[in-house]
Order: C-alpha cells, then sequence, then structure tokens
C-alpha cells in the first residue's frame, strides 16, 4: 500500500491525485468528454481491457465524478455521464493539454496559433470524419442554452476565435489579434452564408455578458456561445492558450454538416479574410 504523508490529508492536489491520479483515469474522463460514454466504445477509443476499464469507471462513479445513465432495459445497460464534480474537472484537462501542447509538443513559446505540422495541427486534423457530440450546450448572446451546432441548417461554420473588443488581442500575444475584424466579416458575409442555409456560430472562453455586449454593439446577426466551462474545448480537444490566467481559444474553422460530422478544418487561421471565404465555399459544397 502506497504510504501517504499525514499532511496528504488536508492537501487539495494530493486528494484529487487520489481520484484521477492515473494515466488510465485521465484517459477515460476525456473520452468521455468527447462523447463516448457507453462502455464498448470507451474499450475501443483506448484499446483498454475490460477489467481495467471496469475498475476505473467504478473509482469515479463512486468519487462522484460519474453517474451511471440507463440506456437499456434488457439486458440493463449504462452510459458513464458526468456530474457536476466531474465537470469541474474539464477545466485540469484542457489545461494539461494547453501545458503539453507549449512544453512537449511545442517549443515553449507562448503563442495565439500554431504552425502547420506539430501535436495541435494533428490533432486537428483527426477531427474530420468525427461527430460533434450533441452536449454540451452553451450559453449564447441571447442568453439562452445552445447547442454548438445549428439544429435547422444544412450546414454549421463553427469559428472558434480568442476574445473580441481587445485592441492588439489577448495582451498582445501573436497571433491573438484580429477577432473583431474576423466577426466583422462573418457577418458582412452573412446574407450569402445564410442564402446557401449555412448557419455560423462564433465560440470563445469570454464571459457571455462580455459577447451579449459585443454582439450588440457589433449588431451581429448570428449567436456568439461562450465557453467559459471549457465543455466544447474539451470534447473536441481544442488548442487553447493562456493569457492573464485565462485559457483562450485559438483561432479556428470547423465546417460541420447536418449530421454533426466534421467535414472540414481550417487550421491553423493565418489569413482571416481568405478563411472566411473558403468557409463559405465549403459550407456551399457539402
Amino acid at each position: 500500500m502506497t504510504r501517504r504523508h499525514q499532511a496528504d490529508e488536508t492537501c487539495g492536489i494530493a486528494m484529487a491525485a487520489g481520484v484521477v491520479g492515473d494515466w488510465w483515469t485521465l484517459l477515460v474522463l476525456r473520452e468521455i468528454a468527447r462523447g463516448y460514454v457507453r462502455f464498448d466504445q470507451l474499450a475501443q477509443e483506448l484499446g483498454l481491457s475490460r477489467k481495467v476499464l471496469s475498475e476505473r469507471l467504478a473509482a469515479l462513479t463512486d468519487n462522484g465524478v460519474l453517474a451511471k445513465r440507463p440506456y437499456q432495459e434488457r439486458p440493463v445497460r449504462h452510459e458513464y455521464v458526468l456530474t457536476e464534480r466531474g465537470r469541474g474537472l474539464l477545466p485540469v484537462l484542457v489545461s494539461l493539454q494547453d501545458w503539453a501542447d507549449r512544453w512537449l509538443l511545442g517549443d515553449g513559446t507562448l503563442t495565439g496559433t500554431a504552425g502547420g505540422e506539430g501535436g495541435e495541427s494533428a490533432r486537428m486534423r483527426q477531427l474530420v470524419g468525427t461527430r460533434v457530440p450533441a452536449e454540451p450546450e452553451l450559453v449564447g448572446t441571447d442568453g439562452a442554452p445552445h447547442s454548438p451546432l445549428a439544429p435547422d441548417a444544412r450546414a454549421t461554420v463553427l469559428f472558434a476565435y480568442p476574445a473580441t473588443g481587445i485592441p492588439g488581442g489577448p495582451a498582445g500575444i501573436p497571433g491573438a489579434a484580429g477577432c473583431t475584424l474576423e466577426n466583422r466579416l462573418f457577418r458582412d458575409s452573412w446574407p450569402q452564408f445564410e442564402a446557401a442555409g449555412i448557419a455560423v456560430r462564433g465560440v470563445s472562453t469570454q464571459l457571455p455578458h462580455e459577447q451579449a455586449d459585443f454582439a450588440q454593439a457589433e449588431d451581429l446577426p448570428f449567436l456568439l456561445l461562450s465557453d467559459e466551462q471549457l465543455q466544447l474545448a474539451a470534447a473536441l480537444r481544442l488548442p487553447t492558450f493562456r493569457s492573464a490566467q485565462n485559457l483562450r481559444l485559438k483561432r479556428l474553422i470547423l465546417v460541420v454538416d447536418a449530421q454533426r460530422t466534421v467535414r472540414h478544418v481550417l487550421f491553423p487561421v493565418t489569413d482571416i479574410p481568405a478563411a472566411v471565404d473558403e468557409a463559405l465555399a465549403l459550407g456551399r459544397d457539402l
């Protein structure tokens, strides 16, 4: 048995490590955040033995991180979903990913963009052909919760950006500027998107009221969504960077069809006007 120092009983880091401080436990949480909530799905995605997976799921359920939700009666089978306590771990997962992207997969540079190669770009390319989970719902600029994808559109262009209305971008970090311009360009092209039956939605980690004020000031015809709890960032493993102790989404564009399947990913986005035009063309071609 592993011996604990007496002070561990009052140390939050030690107590948290006792719940999630295990390779497979963290990866199980990663996959559940991505929408793989059934046992066989998890086993397939992780390549994990049923015994080890059962142990990790039982421990996470016993610790109140997961809850079992029945989806079949005969025989009884369950999905494993995050509780409120479990959702509180999503920023931890994204922070770990952000640290590794910068210090293990990158050269330590703090930047709001990325190179065409590397871990972040490879991870975003892997999104093509996958489905955007039906959950989570994010608060929009109208104050109501929304799916990241428009339910009645034949396609959705979902663009992520660091933050609007901040001159020079967050803390002047390279690649972080241009979010206001990006929103304006999508606004100006909105009639063409609408005519093609393509919805446009923007998402950042800014607070809902910040985005609502910006949307009103700029007269945006589409929703901006707040991922302040990093639920979508965890679900899609979106690239981030840290600015003033806040995690911001790096700029990217997803073109998603009506079946929630990601058809195209534009990342990194360095030429914003060209990327808006390309997103429109790709959406029309679906």
